[in-house]
This record gives C-alpha cells, sequence and structure tokens, in this order.
C-alpha cells in the first residue's frame, strides 16, 4: 500500500510537469519563434528544473514536437466540442470552415509554422517533425471529414476536403504578417459556395482512392 500511494501521485506529479512544459513551449514558440525557444527558456517559464526538463524531453527537438502534437489533440477535441452545438443544415457547413479556419490561425498554427521553417535546415527536427505532421494531416483530415458529416468515399469528396484545409493553411499564412480579415472573409464566403456544390451527393456508387499526398500538415498515404 505505501508503495503504492507513492506511485501514484509521483505519476500524477510527473504528467503535471509535463503539461506545463508542452504549454511553455507552445507559447515560446509564439512569442519568440524557433530561435528563442531554448529549453532552458522553456523550462523556467514552465517553473521546471532544467534536470526535471531534460528527464522528460532531453533534447530540444523532442520537446517541441511533443508541445505540438499535445496541442494539437487538445485543439481536436475542443473542435469536436464545439461542433456539438452546431446546426444541421446548410448553416453547418459555413460554421465547420468558420471553425476550422480559425484553427489556421491560432497559437498551434503559428507554432506549427516556426517548426516547418527550422525543419528545413535542421536534420534532427526534421527526422522528428515529418513523421509528426504526417499523423496530424491525417487527423486534421479525418476530424474535416467527420465534422462536415460527408462520404469521401463519393468521387471528388476526398479532393474537396484536402483543398480546403490547403486553402486555410495558406490563408493562414497570409495573415501571420498584417491582418488579412477581410480578404480572407471574401474567399472563404466564395469557397463555402463552391464547397457547398462539390460536396452535394451525385448519383452514382461511392469508389475508394488512395490517400492525397502533400506538403506539412496534409493528408499522406
Amino acid at each position: 500500500m505505501p508503495a503504492t500511494s507513492t506511485r501514484v501521485p509521483q505519476q500524477q506529479r510527473s504528467r503535471a510537469t509535463r503539461a506545463r512544459l508542452l504549454e511553455a513551449t507552445v507559447e515560446c514558440l509564439v512569442e519568440h519563434g524557433w530561435s528563442g525557444t531554448t529549453t532552458t527558456v522553456v523550462a523556467a517559464r514552465a517553473g521546471v528544473s532544467r534536470g526535471a526538463q531534460l528527464h522528460h524531453y532531453p533534447t530540444k527537438a523532442a520537446l517541441v514536437t511533443a508541445a505540438v502534437a499535445h496541442l494539437a489533440e487538445r485543439r481536436a477535441a475542443e473542435l469536436r466540442t464545439e461542433a456539438d452545438g452546431l446546426p444541421a443544415g446548410p448553416q453547418r457547413l459555413d460554421r465547420v470552415i468558420d471553425l476550422l479556419g480559425a484553427a489556421f490561425t491560432g497559437p498551434l498554427f503559428v507554432a506549427a509554422l516556426e517548426l516547418w521553417v527550422a525543419a528545413r535546415t535542421d536534420a534532427e527536427l526534421r527526422a522528428a517533425l515529418v513523421p509528426l505532421e504526417t499523423r496530424l494531416g491525417r487527423e486534421m483530415h479525418r476530424l474535416t471529414v467527420e465534422l462536415l458529416g460527408v462520404d469521401e468515399r463519393r468521387p471528388g469528396v476526398r479532393e474537396a476536403v484536402q483543398a480546403t484545409l490547403d486553402l486555410l493553411r495558406g490563408l493562414g499564412v497570409a495573415n501571420l504578417l498584417s491582418d488579412d480579415s477581410p480578404r480572407r472573409t471574401a474567399l472563404l464566403h466564395t469557397w463555402k459556395r463552391q464547397l457547398a456544390t462539390l460536396l452535394t451527393p451525385n448519383v452514382g456508387p461511392p469508389r475508394t482512392e488512395a490517400p492525397a499526398t502533400g506538403g506539412p500538415g496534409r493528408e499522406r498515404p
């Protein structure tokens, strides 16, 4: 009994320590960028000792990729919760696109973009980031299909979903240096109408297609 009672609080403390480190890492990436996000700065911001930080995440690449994965999982859960309150019918598509659009302008997107740029010349980071982005890209694609309530076995649906994610990603990049809200709103208004047409069921049997491929964050096989 004493061993069990000691182990449980220790596990809880470890989880709490990891959570503080991951949250602090994302905050540092957003505020200071890749170069300014050092493990020392993160540990200090999280209120965690340097030794504890190294115990849980021995390298900077391990720390930042774990932080992005942590936030992505949390944000996906939040999106599902927010989508539960959306209306059915034609208005749902508009609201889902707005929710997804917000995800591509939030802290997770900014932090991930910092890593994508840094990974171009950092082999260690790239080796850790590519598998993560492959998984996150697939999960975002599946989440979008789920939120829209569409059957991607139908011709053109998979491509329409991926085009939506690519458009939102591009608009998110354009919004980094200046407020691009008016153009974003106009483009998304037009795309919503086109997407509604593309996702309208057509007569014919469903088909099975190979997953699309692409850059960071896109769905990959």
